[in-house]
Protein backbone atom coordinates (compact mmCIF):
# COMPACT_ATOMS: atom_id res chain seq x y z
CA UNK A 1 0.00 0.00 0.00
CA UNK A 2 2.92 2.32 1.03
CA UNK A 3 4.88 1.45 -2.58
CA UNK A 4 1.48 2.03 -4.40
CA UNK A 5 0.69 5.79 -2.55
CA UNK A 6 5.06 6.57 -2.99
CA UNK A 7 4.56 5.72 -6.80
CA UNK A 8 1.53 7.34 -6.89
CA UNK A 9 3.18 10.86 -5.37
CA UNK A 10 6.50 9.99 -7.59
CA UNK A 11 3.86 10.18 -11.05
CA UNK A 12 2.43 13.04 -9.52
CA UNK A 13 5.18 15.34 -9.15
CA UNK A 14 6.98 14.28 -12.49
CA UNK A 15 3.28 15.42 -13.81
CA UNK A 16 3.60 18.73 -12.24
CA UNK A 17 7.46 19.23 -13.05
CA UNK A 18 6.14 18.23 -16.93
CA UNK A 19 3.67 20.61 -16.81
CA UNK A 20 5.66 23.43 -15.30
CA UNK A 21 8.20 22.82 -17.79
CA UNK A 22 8.54 25.67 -20.58
CA UNK A 23 7.65 23.64 -23.99
CA UNK A 24 9.85 26.74 -25.68
CA UNK A 25 13.12 28.69 -25.26
CA UNK A 26 14.17 31.31 -27.38
CA UNK A 27 18.30 31.05 -27.76
CA UNK A 28 20.58 33.84 -29.76
CA UNK A 29 20.18 32.51 -33.81
CA UNK A 30 16.69 31.65 -33.91
CA UNK A 31 14.39 33.41 -36.12
CA UNK A 32 10.40 34.34 -34.93
CA UNK A 33 8.29 34.26 -38.13
CA UNK A 34 4.90 36.08 -37.15
CA UNK A 35 1.66 36.97 -39.16
CA UNK A 36 -1.08 38.50 -37.74
CA UNK A 37 -4.26 40.18 -38.42
CA UNK A 38 -3.65 44.18 -37.38
CA UNK A 39 -5.84 47.26 -36.71
CA UNK A 40 -4.43 50.30 -37.62
CA UNK A 41 -6.02 52.70 -35.68
CA UNK A 42 -4.63 56.69 -36.45
CA UNK A 43 -4.55 58.92 -33.23
CA UNK A 44 -4.80 61.86 -35.76
CA UNK A 45 -4.72 65.67 -34.65
CA UNK A 46 -5.68 68.56 -36.59
CA UNK A 47 -3.45 69.98 -39.82
CA UNK A 48 -3.54 73.24 -41.20
CA UNK A 49 -5.18 73.74 -44.54
CA UNK A 50 -3.30 75.49 -47.03
CA UNK A 51 -5.22 77.40 -50.08
CA UNK A 52 -3.43 78.87 -52.61
CA UNK A 53 -4.60 82.27 -52.99
CA UNK A 54 -2.41 83.37 -56.33
CA UNK A 55 0.20 85.54 -53.86
CA UNK A 56 1.07 82.72 -51.40
CA UNK A 57 -0.76 80.09 -49.54
CA UNK A 58 -3.43 80.94 -46.71
CA UNK A 59 -4.50 79.14 -43.50
CA UNK A 60 -8.04 78.34 -44.13
CA UNK A 61 -8.78 76.71 -40.68
CA UNK A 62 -7.48 73.33 -38.99
CA UNK A 63 -9.17 69.80 -39.07
CA UNK A 64 -8.62 66.55 -40.82
CA UNK A 65 -8.90 63.06 -40.01
CA UNK A 66 -7.40 59.61 -41.25
CA UNK A 67 -9.63 56.64 -41.24
CA UNK A 68 -8.77 53.20 -40.09
CA UNK A 69 -8.44 49.98 -41.36
CA UNK A 70 -8.00 45.83 -40.89
CA UNK A 71 -5.50 44.56 -42.62
CA UNK A 72 -2.77 41.13 -42.35
CA UNK A 73 1.10 41.83 -41.50
CA UNK A 74 3.89 39.72 -41.50
CA UNK A 75 7.06 40.49 -39.39
CA UNK A 76 10.59 38.35 -39.03
CA UNK A 77 12.23 38.76 -35.61
CA UNK A 78 16.00 37.74 -35.42
CA UNK A 79 17.45 37.00 -31.85
CA UNK A 80 20.56 38.32 -31.34
CA UNK A 81 20.57 37.35 -27.75
CA UNK A 82 18.01 34.72 -25.45
CA UNK A 83 16.81 38.48 -24.72
CA UNK A 84 17.69 40.59 -27.67
CA UNK A 85 15.87 40.41 -30.79
CA UNK A 86 15.43 42.87 -34.04
CA UNK A 87 12.22 42.86 -35.68
CA UNK A 88 11.31 43.60 -39.07
CA UNK A 89 7.38 44.51 -39.50
CA UNK A 90 5.84 44.52 -42.88
CA UNK A 91 2.83 45.54 -44.42
CA UNK A 92 0.35 47.52 -45.94
CA UNK A 93 -3.03 49.75 -45.00
CA UNK A 94 -5.31 52.17 -47.20
CA UNK A 95 -7.09 54.97 -45.41
CA UNK A 96 -9.11 58.23 -46.23
CA UNK A 97 -8.10 62.11 -45.16
CA UNK A 98 -10.99 64.06 -44.61
CA UNK A 99 -12.66 67.34 -43.37
CA UNK A 100 -12.77 67.62 -39.58
CA UNK A 101 -13.67 69.08 -36.97
CA UNK A 102 -15.56 72.06 -38.45
CA UNK A 103 -14.25 71.16 -42.00
CA UNK A 104 -17.08 68.26 -43.07
CA UNK A 105 -17.62 70.28 -45.57
CA UNK A 106 -14.54 69.44 -47.19
CA UNK A 107 -15.38 66.04 -47.62
CA UNK A 108 -12.68 63.24 -48.52
CA UNK A 109 -9.62 65.15 -49.35
CA UNK A 110 -7.27 62.31 -50.31
CA UNK A 111 -7.17 58.54 -50.99
CA UNK A 112 -4.05 57.11 -50.13
CA UNK A 113 -1.95 53.25 -49.42
CA UNK A 114 0.32 53.35 -46.71
CA UNK A 115 3.74 51.39 -46.80
CA UNK A 116 4.99 51.25 -43.34
CA UNK A 117 8.68 49.33 -42.70
CA UNK A 118 9.61 49.48 -39.36
CA UNK A 119 12.55 47.99 -37.40
CA UNK A 120 12.45 47.58 -34.07
CA UNK A 121 14.94 46.19 -31.10
CA UNK A 122 13.29 44.20 -28.54
CA UNK A 123 13.93 42.82 -24.86
CA UNK A 124 12.31 39.76 -24.25
CA UNK A 125 12.00 39.31 -20.21
CA UNK A 126 11.05 35.69 -19.75
CA UNK A 127 12.62 33.50 -22.99
CA UNK A 128 12.94 30.44 -21.21
CA UNK A 129 8.93 30.69 -20.13
CA UNK A 130 5.54 29.94 -21.61
CA UNK A 131 3.92 33.15 -21.63
CA UNK A 132 7.09 35.55 -22.52
CA UNK A 133 6.16 39.53 -22.71
CA UNK A 134 8.65 42.11 -24.78
CA UNK A 135 8.83 45.85 -24.81
CA UNK A 136 10.74 47.08 -28.76
CA UNK A 137 11.58 50.76 -29.83
CA UNK A 138 12.80 52.06 -33.10
CA UNK A 139 12.40 53.46 -36.53
CA UNK A 140 9.45 53.60 -38.82
CA UNK A 141 9.91 54.62 -42.48
CA UNK A 142 5.98 55.74 -44.29
CA UNK A 143 5.85 55.45 -48.00
CA UNK A 144 2.64 56.71 -49.46
CA UNK A 145 1.40 55.37 -52.82
CA UNK A 146 -1.32 55.21 -55.06
CA UNK A 147 -2.41 58.67 -54.05
CA UNK A 148 -5.79 60.00 -55.60
CA UNK A 149 -8.01 62.93 -55.52
CA UNK A 150 -12.16 61.93 -54.29
CA UNK A 151 -14.30 63.05 -56.60
CA UNK A 152 -16.53 64.75 -53.85
CA UNK A 153 -13.27 66.60 -53.13
CA UNK A 154 -13.97 70.44 -52.34
CA UNK A 155 -9.87 71.14 -52.02
CA UNK A 156 -9.03 70.81 -55.80
CA UNK A 157 -10.47 70.92 -58.90
CA UNK A 158 -11.31 67.48 -60.97
CA UNK A 159 -8.48 66.01 -62.16
CA UNK A 160 -5.82 67.14 -59.69
CA UNK A 161 -3.21 64.92 -58.53
CA UNK A 162 -2.05 64.43 -54.75
CA UNK A 163 1.53 63.59 -53.68
CA UNK A 164 1.76 62.80 -49.88
CA UNK A 165 5.58 62.96 -48.24
CA UNK A 166 7.08 60.48 -46.78
CA UNK A 167 7.66 60.09 -43.06
CA UNK A 168 10.40 59.06 -40.84
CA UNK A 169 9.12 58.51 -36.67
CA UNK A 170 9.98 56.58 -33.68
CA UNK A 171 8.08 52.82 -32.80
CA UNK A 172 7.07 51.76 -29.87
CA UNK A 173 6.38 48.00 -29.32
CA UNK A 174 4.72 45.74 -26.33
CA UNK A 175 3.93 42.27 -26.60
CA UNK A 176 3.63 38.82 -25.91
CA UNK A 177 4.31 35.16 -27.43
CA UNK A 178 2.12 32.58 -25.22
CA UNK A 179 3.85 28.96 -26.01
CA UNK A 180 1.76 26.26 -27.90
CA UNK A 181 4.04 23.74 -28.57
CA UNK A 182 7.73 24.32 -28.89
CA UNK A 183 7.49 25.75 -31.72
CA UNK A 184 4.36 27.22 -32.68
CA UNK A 185 3.13 30.59 -29.90
CA UNK A 186 0.18 32.52 -29.85
CA UNK A 187 1.10 36.64 -30.08
CA UNK A 188 -0.20 39.63 -28.73
CA UNK A 189 1.37 42.90 -30.29
CA UNK A 190 0.53 46.74 -29.73
CA UNK A 191 3.15 49.34 -31.65
CA UNK A 192 2.81 53.25 -31.90
CA UNK A 193 4.20 54.60 -35.12
CA UNK A 194 4.98 58.22 -35.44
CA UNK A 195 3.47 59.80 -39.03
CA UNK A 196 3.56 62.72 -39.76
CA UNK A 197 2.59 63.95 -43.88
CA UNK A 198 1.70 66.64 -45.73
CA UNK A 199 -0.92 66.28 -48.76
CA UNK A 200 0.36 67.95 -51.66
CA UNK A 201 -2.69 69.46 -54.69
CA UNK A 202 -1.41 69.94 -58.15
CA UNK A 203 -3.79 71.32 -61.26
CA UNK A 204 -3.23 68.91 -63.99
CA UNK A 205 -3.40 71.63 -66.48
CA UNK A 206 -0.60 74.22 -64.94
CA UNK A 207 0.85 71.52 -62.34
CA UNK A 208 0.90 74.28 -59.81
CA UNK A 209 -0.17 73.26 -56.28
CA UNK A 210 -3.51 74.86 -55.53
CA UNK A 211 -3.21 73.25 -52.31
CA UNK A 212 -1.55 71.28 -48.98
CA UNK A 213 -2.83 69.55 -45.83
CA UNK A 214 -0.89 68.74 -43.20
CA UNK A 215 -1.90 65.25 -41.29
CA UNK A 216 -0.33 63.83 -38.34
CA UNK A 217 -1.34 60.28 -38.51
CA UNK A 218 0.44 58.16 -35.26
CA UNK A 219 -1.56 54.98 -35.30
CA UNK A 220 -1.72 52.67 -32.66
CA UNK A 221 -1.69 49.27 -34.29
CA UNK A 222 -3.30 46.50 -32.41
CA UNK A 223 -2.05 43.16 -33.81
CA UNK A 224 -3.36 39.41 -32.74
CA UNK A 225 -1.79 36.20 -34.82
CA UNK A 226 0.14 33.35 -34.49
CA UNK A 227 3.94 32.44 -34.60
CA UNK A 228 6.54 29.50 -35.04
CA UNK A 229 10.33 29.55 -34.25
CA UNK A 230 12.46 28.05 -37.03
Amino acid sequence: MNKTKSLMAFSTAIGFSVVSLPVLAYEAGDWLIRGRIIQVAPQDSSGNIYVNGGSGFNIIGQGVAVNSDVVPEIDITYMLHRNWGVELILGYSEHTVRGNEGNGALGDVANTRVLPPTVTLQYHFRPDADIRPYVGAGINYTYFFDESVPTSSALSAPGDSVKLDSSWGLALQAGVDVAIDKDWFFNLDVKYLDIDTQAHYSGILDGNTRARVNADIDPLVWGIGIGRRF
